[in-house]
C-alpha cells in the first residue's frame, strides 16, 4: 500500500493536525466529537489527506482549526492561538490521526468510521507512551474486520452463499473466505477480481473498498 504523501510532511502534518484539535477543544471549548464532525465536511480533512503543503507548512494548526470552524458555521474564532508545552490527549489524537492516514493512505472519514475519536480518547491513558506501532496495529485490526464485513455484507445482501458468488464471480472460494476472514486484503486483490465480484454482487468497486 502506497502512503498518502512524502514522509519528509508528516511530522509537520502530526503537529498540525494535533495542535488542531487541542486548540478546537481546550482553547475554543468545542467537543471533540462536535468538532470531528465538523473537520470531515470541512473540505480541509482532504487537503490534510493528500499533503497539501499550504495548509500542512503553511499555517499552524490553530488557524487550521479556525478555517474548519468557519467553513462550517460562518463564523471565525478570534481566540488567540495557543499551542501548549504539555501535549494533550487532543494533541495525541491528532497527531496518531494524521500517521495512520498517511500510512494507510485511506480518508479521515474511514478512520472514524472503524475508531472514533471518542474512542482514541479512551485509548490515550494507556497507548500515549506506547510505540506508535502499537496503536497501528490496533486500527489495522479494526479496518480488516471492516472491509471483511463489507464483502459479508454485500454477499448475504445478495442472498449468495460463498460458494454461490465463487461461481457467478469466477472467483475461488478460497479468496472468498480469505477476504472475509481478514487474512487477506481486499485492497490488495486485483482489479479485475474486484470487478468480478463487483458484477456479481450488482455493486460498485467503490463499495466494495470504500
Amino acid at each position: 500500500m502506497s502512503e498518502a504523501y512524502d514522509i519528509l510532511y508528516l511530522p509537520l502534518s502530526q503537529r498540525v493536525l494535533g495542535d488542531m484539535y487541542d486548540y478546537s477543544v481546550n482553547t475554543l471549548g468545542i467537543s471533540l466529537d462536535d468538532f470531528e464532525k465538523m473537520f470531515l465536511v470541512s473540505g480541509y480533512n482532504k487537503q490534510i489527506e493528500i499533503g497539501n503543503p499550504t495548509y500542512i507548512a503553511g499555517m499552524n494548526g490553530c488557524e487550521l482549526a479556525k478555517r474548519v470552524i468557519e467553513e462550517c458555521t460562518g463564523k471565525y474564532p478570534t481566540r488567540e492561538d495557543i499551542m501548549y508545552v504539555d501535549k494533550s490527549p487532543e494533541y495525541w489524537i491528532g497527531w496518531v490521526l494524521a500517521y495512520y492516514q498517511r500510512e494507510r493512505n485511506i480518508s479521515f472519514q474511514k478512520i472514524e468510521s472503524i475508531c472514533s475519536v471518542n474512542e482514541l480518547r479512551v485509548m490515550y491513558s494507556t497507548l500515549h507512551e506506547a510505540d506508535i506501532t502499537v496503536v497501528v496495529e490496533i486500527l489495522d485490526e479494526r479496518l480488516n474486520i471492516s472491509e471483511e464485513n463489507m464483502l459479508r455484507r454485500l454477499r448475504l445482501y445478495a442472498k449468495l452463499s460463498q460458494s454461490m458468488l465463487s461461481r457467478n464471480a469466477n472467483v475461488s472460494l478460497r479468496q472468498i473466505q480469505m477476504i472475509e476472514q481478514g487474512h487477506r486484503d481486499i485492497r490488495k486483490t486485483q482489479g479485475q477480481t474486484l470487478i468480478q465480484l463487483s458484477r456479481a454482487l450488482n455493486c460498485t468497486v467503490e463499495d466494495l473498498i470504500s
